[in-house]
């Protein structure tokens, strides 16, 4: 079930998050100042800012991968080299 999570649905899912929780906010009651909104925005835009720029995508390949690679058998398999 993770696995089919991409960093945009996580964004996109903590941005809606954030906004809902500013919509029954507002339906309770509480006054919307510039500051509330402010921390509003900053709470709603920089966690997944910071998660697309700290998420790392596939690993690198490590030394025996890139070793065994290069010096494994073919896709056509073993090579014969023709001897004159």
């Amino acid at each position: 079930m993770l696995k089919d999570l991409s960093r945009g649905r996580v964004a996109c899912a903590w941005c809606v998050v954030v906004l809902v929780i500013a919509a029954c906010s507002l339906v309770a009651g509480v006054a919307i100042t510039v500051s509330n909104g402010a921390l509003l925005l900053v709470a709603a835009l920089m966690p997944p800012a910071i998660m697309l720029l700290v998420w790392r995508g596939a690993p690198d390949q490590t030394v025996a991968e890139l070793l065994h690679s290069v010096d494994g058998p073919s896709v056509d398999g073993p090579s014969k080299e023709v001897k004159s």
